[in-house]
C-alpha cells in the first residue's frame, strides 16, 4: 500500500535532549573501527583545534532515530516495517559534534515518492544544541519494497 503523501512536510519534536558523553563517542568510534585519536583523547582533540574530544560524521544515528523514529511509526503514514529496509543516509555538518553538548532534534518528512515497485521516505533531522546553536542536519531516506504495487 502507498504511503501516505499528506505527510510529507510533517514534522515531529523537538526530542528531550541527547547528552553526547566521552564514552559514547568512544564506543561508537569502536564500534566503526575508526581509531583517530580526536575521537577518544582529549589532549589529540585539542592539538587538533577542537575543545574535547569530538564524534566520528556517522555518530548522529545513535539517536536520529529518536525523532525520526516517531515519524516512521506515525500510523496515519503506512509504513509497512516487514518491508522497509535502509536506503541512504547523509549529514551535512556546521560544525563537529563535541563531548558535553546537548542536542535536540527535529525531523521532518521532505518526500515520499515511487521506484519502481518501492516507496521511498526521506526524513530530514536538524540536529542543535539545547540552546539553538546549529550543528547538523541529517538525511534519512528509508525504502519500503513493494510499497507500490
Amino acid at each position: 500500500m502507498a504511503l501516505n503523501r499528506d505527510f510529507v512536510g510533517k514534522s515531529y519534536g523537538p526530542t528531550a535532549p541527547y547528552e553526547v558523553s566521552r564514552v559514547k563517542i568512544r564506543e561508537f568510534a569502536a564500534a566503526i573501527g575508526d581509531n583517530n585519536p580526536v575521537y577518544r583523547d582529549k589532549e589529540a582533540a585539542r592539538a587538533a583545534g577542537h575543545p574535547d574530544v569530538i564524534a566520528p560524521p556517522t555518530f548522529p544515528i545513535v539517536f536520529s532515530l529518536q525523532s525520526g523514529g516517531e515519524a516512521l511509526v506515525d500510523p496515519g503514514l503506512g509504513v509497512n516495517f516487514a518491508m522497509v529496509v535502509h536506503g541512504e543516509q547523509r549529514f551535512e555538518y556546521v560544525r563537529p559534534i563535541r563531548a558535553g553538548d546537548e542536542l535536540v532534534m527535529t525531523s521532518t518528512i521532505t518526500d515520499i515518492r515511487t521506484a519502481g515497485q518501492n516507496e521511498l521516505l526521506t526524513i530530514r533531522s536538524d540536529v542543535t544544541t539545547v540552546e539553538g546553536e546549529p550543528v547538523c542536519v541529517t538525511y534519512n531516506t528509508i525504502v519500503e519494497r513493494g510499497g507500490a504495487a
